[in-house]
């Protein structure tokens, strides 16, 4: 057997084996979402990267939350103030309670009264215990710039943090919002970059060449979410050396779905069901 096929035949066997698992908002299915309990107990699980969403407070400190408002359904605190995190400094964002409250969605989700809003900082320090990755987002809206710090103020704070706990080689930097990713490259040419992309099925959406525009701007990862996530996309990235991360998948149909396409990773809300899951394919 010719050696380029020997050589191709071991790429696609390493690419079937070696399936990532980044622990969505930690573990929201478990605890308590981008909480400290729920970064715990992903790292419990042995997960390989920590999926995680960063805000930015007026006193510019990195938060870690999904959204740029406290959210209500999961977070309660002092009446009178406002939820938005950029207009609260981290002393007024500590005084919410975002642990009390299960969400809905997530009927195994374990309460943790008392859990406040973590800082960057305390989950790089929590990680810097393991070898896991951080699969971290800017939570950045062109639309709504008073939400945040424009993209270039957003990626140095990141990259400084980083750099500050000597991690920037554990840095997954991912984003809707490409400008942040453009701007991280500048300043930190070597950081990994991931480009998500919407999950719309929008015909728009289908024929925009997400994975040659991303290729072209120098980032190394794609990440649609799994409706978007099939073998001929997979191949197209790997064939361009690039990686590809699908969100946010949490069955066993969708896991094989993305196991047959030859993804490179899976962001999933329960990371010990689908660790136990690969470990019974035999992938891992």
């Amino acid at each position: 057997m010719k050696f380029a096929v020997l050589l191709m035949m071991a790429i696609e066997f390493a690419h079937a084996q070696k399936i990532l698992v980044h622990g969505h908002r930690g573990a929201r299915a478990a605890m308590p979402e981008n909480s400290l309990p729920a970064f715990e107990y992903a790292l419990a699980q042995g997960v390989d990267a920590l999926e995680l969403d960063l805000a930015v407070t007026k006193d510019n400190v990195l938060v870690v939350s999904h959204d740029p408002e406290l959210n209500a359904k999961i977070c309660s605190g002092p009446a009178g103030l406002p939820h938005v995190i950029r207009q609260l400094t981290l002393a007024q964002v500590r005084e919410f309670d975002c642990g009390s409250k299960q969400n809905a969605e997530f009927p195994k989700q374990k309460t943790v009264p008392g859990t406040k809003v973590p800082t960057f900082a305390e989950v790089l320090t929590l990680a810097k215990k393991s070898k896991v990755d951080l699969n971290v987002e800017t939570k950045i809206f062109p639309s709504k710039p008073e939400l945040t710090p424009s993209p270039e103020e957003f990626a140095r704070l990141v990259i400084d943090e980083v750099r500050k706990h000597k991690m920037e080689s554990r840095l997954i930097l991912q984003s809707f919002d490409w400008r942040t990713l453009t701007a991280a490259k500048a300043i930190a040419p070597k950081v990994r970059l991931s480009a998500l992309y919407p999950s719309g099925m929008s015909d728009a959406l289908l024929k925009k060449d997400y994975i040659n525009e991303a290729h072209g701007l120098g980032f190394g990862i794609v990440s649609p979410h799994f409706r978007l996530t099939n073998k001929a996309e997979v191949e197209k990235a790997h064939k361009l050396g690039m990686q590809v991360v699908p969100w946010t998948a949490n069955d066993a149909r969708i896991w094989d779905q993305l196991i047959e396409a030859k993804s490179d990773a899976i962001i999933t809300d329960d990371p010990a069901a689908l660790i136990a899951y690969l470990k019974q394919k035999g992938l891992r």
